[in-house]
């Protein structure tokens, strides 16, 4: 039976292999090249779910007839989106606020179905950091691990060793939340 294509609209490796984790496989990997800076005043919610949005739809353009999954992470303290670090220094600003903190993890999922219509989903995941000294935090840092990661961390990696506990979709943190996925997949008729 023939069905309509499965764009994904990332370059995240990791996003390939947990949409894997559930036997989904892309037809196609396109990732999609948006302005990703926060409008002003613009909370961190809505913040994820305007950009995964502006993914898919930048993506499905030109595309229609398929399927385009797009995804976007922030991470949360208080009202503030804490951004996907670049530098040494943004990475050592963002593990000194997570330290000995919760934050959240907000999700946004967004799907353009073939006929233009456009889904979306969010997971939110509360993240607590054990207390880090200088020596844990130097050795995160150096390991280079941080680099274009939401809030200067990558859970799945040694960043591991510095969360106490999470409560949520461990998958949402690593950056695809796989129930929200598989529900708009599923209630969109892709199979």
């Amino acid at each position: 039976m023939d069905r309509p294509p499965l764009i994904l609209a990332s370059a995240s490796p990791r996003r390939v292999d947990l949409l894997r984790q559930i036997g989904v496989t892309p037809d196609a990997i396109v990732p999609a090249d948006i302005d990703e800076t926060p409008l002003a005043r613009e909370l961190p919610r809505m913040l994820a779910i305007r950009l995964a949005a502006a993914k898919a739809r930048a993506v499905a353009d030109g595309r229609g007839g398929s399927f385009v999954l797009a995804a976007d992470t922030v991470v949360a303290c208080g009202r503030r989106a804490l951004p996907k670090t670049e530098t040494e220094a943004e990475a050592a600003a963002c593990l000194d606020l997570l330290s000995g903190r919760s934050h959240r993890v907000l999700g946004a999922v967004a799907l353009v179905l073939p006929d233009g219509r456009l889904l979306e989903r969010l997971a939110e995941t509360a993240v607590t950091m054990k207390r880090f000294d200088g020596r844990e935090r130097a050795a995160y840092l150096a390991s280079g691990e941080w680099r274009g990661k939401a809030g200067g961390y990558a859970i799945q990696g040694l960043a591991a060793a510095l969360v106490r506990r999470i409560n949520g979709s461990y998958s949402n943190v690593v950056g695809l939340p796989l129930h929200e996925t598989t529900a708009l997949l599923q209630g969109a008729g892709w199979r």
